[in-house]
């Protein structure tokens, strides 16, 4: 008996926790309702604060592919001088693949190099030619790991090749880029650190001023005994509220520019004959954005609450 006893009471208590727990959310819902002017303003600077650096984010991830995420620029391209056969350009290629920094070797002939030119409409212009005046091609890609200077040291290393004959490497374009990558992620960084900063600020004072009406309230449950996890829970609720509402605003607004700006974006690249388009987040960043926002009006609104808890906690005499 005293087992099923035990066992109710457990049963009883985990019943209450989830209880409070859904009461406490949908009186925070019901509480953003009742003031929708103060809610729009509190959720639409959190939005704001949020969609700077998540759309620095996304133009970064975009500039990223439209450079063909720095792949195509970390290629070494060896041009072999043309009494080479493909013979032996294809015996070249298979002794660089066995150097340790190099990733991979394409070898593009002769009749492939014309057959390209001929698809881009240099059809009539090959035609006046006599023969193929074009070289075997050795496409050489870096392994990952290696620093600009080690590509730059392959690429001597190769325009050393008595079969080579020209060397092509954009290392100093490519360096660049990477800096300039590096600075905006950093600067991303530093921005989602400030207006989520910002943001989380914004929640507290709102938090705030909302226990700030309900100072006698809560005065009145402390003196009862209810525990700061009980008296803080409903103003934690309120908090992730409002953090979710502004990530999924914040994901509206980039939607939006994402909209407004893919199609001029779009025929842009089709005048330089590029296929290149906008991309947006996916559902999985989407979902992770409107979390990531709700927890951060989660710890907002905790370290308010847990501070004027501990400031009107009753103490015993």
């Amino acid at each position: 008996m005293n087992i099923e006893a035990g066992a109710l009471k457990a049963q009883s208590r985990i019943g209450m926790w989830f209880d409070h727990h859904a009461y406490s959310m949908v009186a925070s819902l019901g509480r953003m309702l009742r003031k929708p002017w103060a809610t729009a303003l509190t959720v639409g600077v959190m939005a704001v604060a949020l969609a700077l650096p998540l759309g620095l984010w996304a133009t970064l991830q975009n500039i990223e592919r439209f450079a063909g995420s720095v792949q195509q620029s970390r290629q070494v391209s060896v041009f072999l001088k043309p009494a080479i056969a493909t013979d032996r350009a294809r015996a070249l290629a298979e002794e660089l693949k066995a150097r340790p920094d190099v990733a991979r070797v394409d070898l593009r002939t002769p009749e492939q190099g014309l057959e390209e030119l001929r698809a881009r409409g240099l059809g009539d212009s090959l035609a006046a030619l006599e023969g193929n005046p074009l070289p075997s091609l050795l496409i050489v890609t870096p392994r990952a790991h290696e620093s600009a200077g080690g590509e730059t040291a392959l690429a001597q290393s190769l325009q050393s090749l008595p079969e080579a004959d020209t060397v092509q490497h954009d290392a100093g374009w490519r360096q660049r880029l990477d800096q300039w990558l590096r600075f905006g992620g950093r600067l991303a960084w530093v921005l989602a650190g400030l207006l989520g900063l910002g943001a989380l600020l914004v929640v507290g004072n709102t938090v705030r001023l909302d226990i700030q009406s309900r100072r006698d309230e809560i005065g009145v449950l402390q003196l009862l005994g209810a525990s700061d996890g009980f008296i803080r829970r409903p103003f934690l609720y309120l908090g992730a509220s409002y953090g979710a509402l502004a990530g999924a605003l914040a994901l509206a607004l980039l939607t939006a520019t994402d909209v407004a700006l893919r199609e001029p974006l779009a025929e842009l690249a089709r005048s330089y004959g590029s296929g290149f388009a906008l991309r947006g987040f996916d559902p999985v960043q989407a979902v992770e954005i409107v979390l990531g926002a709700g927890l951060l009006g989660w710890l907002g609104a905790g370290f308010v609450t847990g501070h004027y808890l501990r400031q009107t906690r009753p103490t015993e005499t």
